[in-house]
């Protein structure tokens, strides 16, 4: 079982208030939508970080060989785009 603590949140009584709102339509609990809400923007940013380290080290030369070995003339059956004439 996961370990939990608890931690005092103040809150904008506007932003409590539609909270219980969206975690009454979602028909889950405040504290639940809360966890929610904080692991998704945790996640986010934890993304945002670990793409940023990749580009970091991202080798611009090493891209445009991989470009140029793609070609450019090679259309798939249905990603032809429409020009307008």
């Amino acid at each position: 079982m996961t370990r939990t603590s608890n931690y005092a949140l103040r809150l904008q009584s506007s932003l409590l208030k539609e909270l219980k709102t969206v975690a009454r339509e979602e028909e889950t609990s405040v504290n639940q939508l809360i966890n929610v809400a904080v692991a998704e923007k945790l996640a986010a940013l934890r993304t945002e970080s670990y793409f940023r380290e990749r580009m970091a080290r991202a080798r611009p030369e090493d891209f445009m060989a991989i470009l140029e070995k793609a070609g450019d003339d090679v259309t798939i059956e249905g990603d032809e785009v429409e020009t307008e004439e």
